[in-house]
């Protein structure tokens, strides 16, 4: 007879380099769980010390703890909150069905928020064809094009802004999405923060330590393997900055100093993010500076009652 919980899905959440997934490893250890990326970026083949995934810590006590939605697709491919959306409810179905709570870690709050919300997300990538054909038409037989596949608009501001219009037409002629089948999810939320100054050393010395490690390197040889430029600056940071530096565009310490200064407005944003999380309804239990023993004990409590239970 399998054990039941009040929760199904541990959460753990974050801004970049507060040390979240040593402890969600350590966790999974203890649990006996698996866990599950919440991550936008680290999706993508190859792309390793630019999304952090530190895949060594999934290894506790000699034992690797099983992880999902990691090394996915390649860095060529397209991936979008929807795929995301999709893949996660499938994987944690998966796991569930096991007698396993997953554990779902990572700070991309959209890619987060969109499972434990369930908001519907558009699926209509980009159509060349069909933008080379719109691209032809003025305003007035755009509109006309628009009316014609979208008769009810609510947004009377489709109608003037040409980008917008092309883009509304591509939305309305995509294939329907497939209705994603979304499981009861009952998620134990908890976060974990660092005082800014303190979060701020942290993302310097962890950038410092990943140069170090081949950061360069490892842009380098995705760009000769096919990835443009161009494609490599779409991943945003670390891809962005340090494209630009191989392209001539910036020094080394000009793209350090600025790579620095973007990851540290990129921490910022996360905090923000979570922060609306938590005025739509999600619950988040926040710990301070986290030791490991912290979050066990807040965990096991919920999930047993207390905080002892093996």
């Amino acid at each position: 007879m399998r054990e039941t919980h009040p929760y199904n899905l541990i959460v753990l959440l974050g801004p970049t380099a507060s040390g979240k997934t040593k402890l969600a490893a350590q966790l999974a250890y203890d649990l006996g769980s698996e866990i599950i990326s919440g991550d936008s970026r680290q999706v993508y083949r190859g792309m390793d010390l630019g999304t952090g995934k530190d895949l060594e810590e999934f290894t506790v006590e000699g034992k690797k703890i099983p992880y999902h939605l990691i090394d996915i697709i390649d860095p060529t491919e397209d991936f979008s909150v929807y795929d995301y959306q999709r893949l996660f409810y499938k994987c944690f179905q998966e796991i569930a069905s096991r007698g396993i709570i997953p554990i779902l870690v990572g700070g991309s709050g959209l890619y987060i928020d969109c499972v434990l919300r369930g908001y519907q997300m558009p699926k209509a990538p980009i159509n060349g064809n069909l933008r080379m054909e719109l691209e032809k038409l003025d305003l007035v037989e755009l509109r006309n094009r628009l009316l014609s596949v979208k008769t009810a608009l609510h947004n009377t501001t489709d109608l003037l802004d040409r980008e917008r219009i092309i883009r509304a037409i591509e939305i309305a002629l995509a294939p329907e999405n497939e209705e994603l089948s979304r499981p009861y999810l009952n998620p134990f939320v908890v976060g974990v923060r660092w005082k800014r100054d303190v979060l701020r050393q942290r993302i310097t010395e962890r950038l410092k330590k990943r140069l170090e490690a081949g950061m360069v390197e490892e842009v380098e040889n995705l760009h000769k393997k096919g990835l443009s430029f161009e494609r490599l600056k779409y991943f945003g940071l670390e891809y962005r900055f340090i494209a630009l530096y191989l392209e001539g565009q910036l020094t080394y310490k000009e793209m350090f100093e600025q790579l620095k200064t973007k990851i540290h407005q990129f921490a910022k944003r996360q905090e923000t993010w979570f922060r609306r999380m938590e005025r739509l309804g999600v619950k988040i239990h926040w710990l301070d500076e986290p030791r490991y023993e912290e979050l066990r004990a807040l965990v096991f409590k919920a999930l047993y009652g207390n905080t002892s239970y093996c």
